[in-house]
């Protein structure tokens, strides 16, 4: 690819652009303050200048962060809608729930990925992907204003996703489930194998790796 002066784009070179917040429209601020309290997210920020008060929240273990408040936007209440990506939706679902939040049954899509987007009656399947694929199963939540939270299980990344010198875990929980994850795998391993692997610390980081990255799983 060529740009405008006829380099190439790869002579150019990137840097890291790391997304930090998304703009959440509101009709009342303390009202989705006291929701978004709530679902247990940190409060950052709540701060007034002038006529202006913003206000922002992080979502446990997410690296971008929420901001809403007063003549912050002229965008539509209610008009947003967002990702929220986990690695046991049960578990996630469950959490919000008992934190007093109304969300709506897991489900996956009867065929690729276009049942998300359309009407709850167009395509969902109740219950998570039958075959546990990563990426499959949903689950959804709104809050005082209509602004939608889509909830999305990920367990194996999709390559390239994620750089392999970039691998983290957001919380403990979120690290034992991925061992228990390479647990079973690896018991399935030594079952193929016949025998007792001694090397299993090596293989548990193996496999915790990529499929955080989407690279190849071991066998």
């Amino acid at each position: 690819m060529q740009t405008e002066k006829g380099s190439s784009s790869a002579a150019v070179g990137y840097i890291d652009m790391n997304l930090e917040v998304v703009l959440v429209p509101v009709s009342d601020t303390d009202r989705a303050k006291e929701f978004y309290e709530r679902a247990g997210w940190r409060l950052d920020v709540d701060r007034v200048v002038g006529t202006r008060r913003l206000i922002q929240f992080t979502p446990p273990g997410s690296s971008c962060s929420i901001q809403f408040g007063t003549n912050l936007t002229a965008r539509a209440p209610g008009s947003a809608e967002l990702y929220l990506i986990v690695s046991d939706i049960e578990a996630a679902r469950a959490a919000l729930i008992a934190r007093g939040i109304d969300v709506g049954e897991v489900y996956h899509c009867d065929s690729g990925f276009v049942c998300r987007f359309e009407p709850a009656a167009a395509g969902r399947i109740a219950g998570r992907s039958p075959d546990g694929t990563s990426y499959g199963s949903f689950a959804s939540f709104s809050d005082p204003d209509g602004n939608t939270w889509l909830i999305q299980e990920v367990t194996t990344r999709i390559a390239g996703r994620i750089r392999p010198g970039e691998v983290s875990f957001t919380s403990a929980d979120d690290l034992a489930r991925a061992l228990r994850r390479a647990s079973q795998a690896h018991g399935e391993h030594e079952r193929r194998i016949g025998a007792a692997d001694p090397n299993w610390p090596d293989w548990y980081a193996l496999y915790m790796v990529s499929e955080q990255t989407g690279g190849e799983l071991p066998a």
